[in-house]
């Protein structure tokens, strides 16, 4: 593992005017809730960690974005600072001439949930990836946006001023779940720049209405339902539950990717040390100050139906796309399928045996397969004599 004396130089400097900041918002809070063991150095400490299983050198750096969208009025966060933010980066050595890969991670995720794919695409491509603003070891100002559509530019925009600032253009672009769906709305609005997007078990296809939920419109007359509705419409998350637990917080998490990525996965479980390296590095990134979770409400309604679906501007894709399900994923792969009837750019769906929604945590072998396929007109002079791998299966 290679890391660059610079680049923690610049990730300290890059968290201590926030950390000050965060200091000054927690001494208001009750005691208890300061027992919270984590911060921003704590993130990068844990994900260094975590990295250390990965065989491939690589560099992390803070990637500064600026205060705000150019010719914007409203910075990312409503903020009356014009301090600067950071994407947290890690880009991964690679040979020279392969195609740039990109990856995003999902909701309460963040980059390093790629640990167990890191190796393998570096043999292909130049993997960078990197954790959202409000996420992981970026940056996490406070989160004021008011609606659906000042919501996704925070993700857009930010995504957006991290390119410029890494000088990236024609580069494949890989997006998981909820960043499946920051991934989508990406190409829609900046197609020039990406050859080719993945979508790994993407989010936010398809609304409340065209689902057509029984169940959920049942459920939601429910007291129970009554009341987790109000949950969510009042933005209550998982990771208020995590931190509520202060210094218990890091046990309920490990029971939690014990249970999620361990007895109960479908593929390749963790090793112990997997496991533990994990648990520690999920605690950390869940229980840090609230910023980009506090998307959830605005782009999605009770039930993850999106407020905004992608499936609606299907006949605006101009960037040719692959969609990559697991087999047991909780995301209909339906909803591509749907999609695809829209399109006008190349599209296929593969599916990926022993796998769920974690597909590249359950069964990394087929998932890089998936990806290394469909890419293979950007990786191979004979694209169309290469057939799709054994054991995946096309929708």
């Amino acid at each position: 593992m290679v890391g660059e004396a610079g680049s923690s130089a610049a990730a300290a400097a890059a968290t201590t005017t926030g950390a000050e900041t965060a200091a000054k918002k927690w001494s208001l809070w009750p005691s208890f809730f300061r027992w919270i063991p984590t911060s921003t150095d704590h993130i990068i400490d844990a994900e260094k960690r975590l990295l250390s299983l990965v065989k491939t050198p690589y560099v992390q750096e803070q990637v500064n974005i600026g205060s705000g969208p150019p010719g914007s009025k409203i910075r990312w966060f409503r903020s009356k600072s014009n301090e600067s933010r950071f994407i947290n980066t890690v880009t991964f050595d690679s040979k020279e001439g392969s195609p740039t890969l990109v990856m995003v991670h999902g909701y309460a995720a963040s980059q390093g949930f790629f640990f167990r794919n890191f190796d393998a695409l570096a043999r292909h491509f130049k993997v960078i990836a990197i954790d959202q603003l409000g996420w992981g070891g970026s940056s996490r100002p406070d989160f004021t946006c008011k609606s659906t559509e000042e919501t996704e530019s925070w993700f857009i925009d930010s995504f957006e001023e991290w390119r410029k600032a890494k000088d990236l253009s024609n580069f494949i672009l890989l997006g998981h779940s909820f960043g499946g769906y920051i991934a989508a709305k990406y190409a829609l609005k900046h197609p020039e720049h990406v050859q080719h997007l993945i979508l790994v078990g993407p989010a936010g296809f398809t609304s409340e209405t065209e689902h057509k939920s029984e169940w959920l419109t049942q459920f939601r007359a429910t007291w129970k339902g009554a009341i987790l509705n109000h949950l969510w419409e009042s933005n209550f998350t998982p990771q208020k539950i995590i931190r509520g637990f202060g210094p218990w917080g890091p046990s309920l998490v490990h029971r939690y990717t014990n249970a999620r990525f361990g007895s109960y996965a479908e593929g390749d479980g963790l090793t112990e040390e997997e496991s533990r390296l994990l648990t520690d590095y999920v605690y950390h990134t869940l229980a840090a100050k609230a910023s980009g979770e506090l998307c959830l409400k605005y782009i999605f309604s009770f039930g993850a139906f999106a407020r905004m679906p992608l499936l609606q501007s299907a006949s605006e894709w101009k960037v040719p796309t692959t969609f990559i399900y697991g087999f047991n994923d909780w995301m209909n792969y339906k909803g591509a399928q749907e999609a695809r009837k829209h399109m006008k750019v190349p599209c296929e769906i593969i599916r990926v045996p022993r796998a769920g929604h974690f597909v590249f945590i359950d069964n990394p072998t087929a998932f890089h397969s998936a990806v290394i396929y469909s890419c293979r007109r950007l990786l191979s002079p004979h694209p169309d004599n290469i057939s799709l791998p054994e054991g995946l299966a096309s929708a």
